[in-house]
């Protein structure tokens, strides 16, 4: 799922820093541990999602704040977006 939040993003005009942690990225483990420890879930949240250095969730949540039409005031807030 994390090209739909990639593309998303990518569609409305922002250009996110991606770090991919498939293959053979070195501390890839403890990028997962320290995304799961931040959620407060019990599993690694993939993709997770950081808006201006702020963790906002998985792709369900980047989903629902686009449709409810928060995510473009957000993205706009931190400087991401300038529609």
């Amino acid at each position: 799922m994390c090209h739909v939040v990639k593309q998303l993003l990518f569609g409305l005009g922002v250009g996110p820093a991606i770090l991919e942690l498939d293959g053979d990225v070195p501390g890839g483990g403890d990028v997962q541990e320290f995304l799961r420890r931040i959620s407060g879930e019990r599993q690694t949240v993939v993709p997770a999602v950081f808006v201006g250095g702020r963790f906002l969730g998985g792709v369900e949540t980047v989903l629902a704040c686009h449709i409810n039409g928060t995510l473009v005031p957000l993205l706009k807030d931190v400087g991401a977006l300038w529609l």
